[in-house]
């Protein structure tokens, strides 16, 4: 799916969203945050409204429309997050963990069978509403086929064909092909309830703006600066000990850093340069941030369907004097992890999927082995200006939005690179949504964009490689494939992948897709995408991080919920 990058106001959201990271599993138990829930085991969810506290959460995505529609991206709900509150998932997923199981949730045991093709949900008998009413296997089945009707609601492009009702609370899911590849889409989407949605008229359009949910929060008040979600008096699971979070969505990302720092807001993602002196010291003691890597990258497409970026031989060349090294510490602060190995696949999330010639690769600036690759190809040199095969100066303009300060900062960096092997690169800027048309349309000569991610490589490598996303230049490729790469290996390693029915033909398909990005370099990688977060630890401990990575720590993420449910007061 692709994903809306927001940097500044609106803010870096990221990726993965929508996010769904990480690959499902078979059916399995393991214990929540508030005891064992599998098997349909019951938390009692015994408790009072206020026995804890609030939890000041903040994002820097400027004023907000009333709207709590959780299926769409540019609802309130997504943007900060609390759609997550007030829905839960069938399973709930850890998207720094891609292999881990997944915690039983609305579905306390889920199967898949025939290939992937077939799942089997059993629903929990013990779940209602927040406004009473009992949630059962037909609210799941509604769902389901609310999104298999509705393509707008769809936003993963799941490729339902038959959704039903199995006895009493079971729920069975089948598909013409493998969804091994969709398994975390499916296994984390969120319930709404039939009762309510079946009476709407358009649930596409649908503002929601009394949000009816599993969770155990509800919507207490809304105004475009900030929404206050107060705990239900009783829920499925024992009740989170934040009684309130406040969402306070603040004008851009200095408002929000500034916040952070002085402790008016407690939990948010945003990019800020020099985080250290803007807001670890101002209290080292409590300030924390952790920023994990999934399996989704940020770096430099290029456009391979206009001349001279359709030759690899040139894109093999700026790879090869990309300073990385300098993007990670001027344009990304230290906050995004490195990228440190060609094939792109970050590390040490990616590790597992590294193809044996690969492991040990790494990626450094080599201005000489880069004139190798020009030269050899058929470039040449007038003094210090590189001449194309038909010895036409090369000259690239790199693009990205005004205002995306690391991005910006990264094209600068590369724009130096390719000066060293005699390219003559601009820098230009346009508005995001001019250059969300351009990237889509083919109307850009290189940008730096981000990837999709996912459970496994697979994810980052289709959202770039895909031949069956293909659109000619001028025609709109909304979701995915923006440089136009043409290759019929990658898409037919990426089908290999995505229809196996064991791990040694993924594995051989994934070695292939490795090799194509190493060496047709369709992008160049230049960082991994974190799913990262600031929080305070002086009112509230449980957070994830390094030593517990239970899962990942932003608040827009769909494992949102399991962060708060993990959260006890600091004293």
């Amino acid at each position: 799916m692709h994903r809306r990058r927001q940097k500044t106001a609106p803010a870096l959201l990221a990726v993965l969203a929508a996010a769904a990271l990480v690959a499902g599993c078979t059916s399995g138990s393991s214990s929540g945050p508030s005891g064992p829930v599998a098997g349909g085991s019951s938390g009692s969810g015994k408790g009072s409204s206020g026995s804890g506290g609030v939890l000041n959460v903040g994002m820097p995505n400027g004023p907000q429309a009333n709207n709590s529609n959780p299926f769409l991206g540019t609802s309130a709900g997504a943007s900060l997050g609390y759609r997550f509150m007030i829905y839960e998932p069938l399973v709930m997923m850890n998207g720094v963990r891609p292999s881990d199981k997944g915690k039983p949730w609305l579905a306390s045991d889920w199967e898949w069978t025939d290939n992937y093709k077939k799942v089997t949900f059993t629903i929990r008998d013990n779940v209602k509403w927040s406004d009473g009413k009992p949630l059962s296997a037909e609210d799941v089945v509604y769902t389901f086929d609310l999104m298999k009707q509705t393509p707008a609601l769809n936003v993963n492009a799941v490729p339902f064909k038959g959704v039903a009702l199995k006895g009493s609370n079971q729920v069975e899911l089948t598909f013409a092909s493998s969804q091994f590849v969709n398994q975390t889409k499916i296994l984390n989407q969120f319930v709404v309830p039939k009762h309510i949605w079946s009476t709407v008229k358009d649930p596409s359009t649908w503002t929601n703006q009394q949000p009816v949910g599993s969770g155990p929060y509800t919507l207490k008040s809304f105004t475009p600066q900030t929404v206050t979600l107060t705990l239900r008096d009783s829920y499925w699971k024992d009740l989170p000990k934040v009684s309130e979070l406040r969402y306070t969505s603040f004008n851009d990302n200095s408002a929000q850093t500034t916040a952070l720092a002085n402790g008016a807001s407690e939990w948010s993602f945003v990019f800020m340069p020099n985080y250290k002196q803007l807001y670890i010291n101002k209290d080292a003691q409590h300030n924390k941030l952790w920023f994990p890597s999934g399996l989704g990258i940020h770096g430099l497409w290029f456009n391979t369907a206009k001349k001279p970026l359709d030759n690899p031989a040139l894109r093999r060349a700026i790879n090869l004097v990309i300073d990385r090294e300098a993007i990670y510490i001027q344009a990304e602060a230290t906050l995004y992890p490195k990228i440190e190995n060609p094939t792109g696949i970050p590390l040490p999330a990616g590790a597992p999927y590294l193809a044996p010639e690969y492991k040990d690769a790494k990626l450094t600036v080599d201005v000489d082995a880069a004139k190798k690759e020009l030269t050899d190809a058929g470039f040449s040199y007038d003094g210090d200006t590189l001449k194309d095969p038909s010895g036409k100066p090369v000259k690239i303009t790199l693009t990205d939005p005004s205002g995306w300060s690391d991005y910006l900062t990264g094209l600068s960096i590369i724009k130096d690179g390719m000066k060293k092997i005699g390219i003559a690169a601009d820098v230009r800027t346009q508005t995001v949504d001019a250059w969300t048309s351009a990237v889509n349309n083919g109307d850009f000569d290189a940008v730096l964009h981000w990837t999709n991610g996912g459970a496994t490589p697979y994810d980052m490598y289709q959202n770039v490689m895909d031949g069956s996303l293909y659109q000619p230049l001028g025609k709109a490729a909304t979701v995915g494939n923006y440089g136009r790469f043409k290759n019929d290996d990658a898409t037919k390693a990426l089908e290999q992948y995505a229809n196996a029915s064991d791990e040694a033909t993924r594995t051989d398909a994934l070695n292939k897709l490795q090799k194509i990005m190493v060496e047709q370099v369709p992008m160049a990688p230049t960082s991994a995408a974190p799913i990262g977060a600031e929080y305070s630890t002086k009112h509230w401990t449980g957070w994830p991080d390094d030593s517990n990575p239970y899962g990942p720590s932003q608040p827009t993420q769909p494992n949102a919920l399991d962060v708060v449910l993990h959260l006890q007061p600091a004293s």
